[in-house]
């Protein structure tokens, strides 16, 4: 098309009535295009929402009060800790 002297406005116009803004590096604000706007916005509030949710639910996890079986098992390590220190 360059060759044939068409000029950088006959060309873009071409390229956009047969893909669409999409091969636009700034498409306009429409509403076949809000998608390439607002997509990045969208993607970025879903990822700190995961990450948000994803910290909750680890320190929900490691919040839990201990049962029976842990508190003995904490207590037998604290217990051969202290032997050990006293032993040195």
């Amino acid at each position: 098309m360059i060759r044939a002297g068409k000029s950088d406005t006959e060309i873009m116009d071409f390229l956009v009535a047969r893909y669409g803004d999409f091969v636009r590096y700034r498409p306009p604000l429409k509403a076949t295009t809000v998608l390439l706007w607002g997509g990045p916005f969208v993607l970025l509030l879903g990822g700190i929402a995961g990450l948000l949710m994803h910290l909750r639910q680890r320190n929900a996890q490691t919040d839990a009060p201990l049962d029976e079986a842990e508190r003995r098992r904490v207590a037998a390590l604290l217990a051969d800790a202290d032997k050990r220190n006293v032993s040195q």
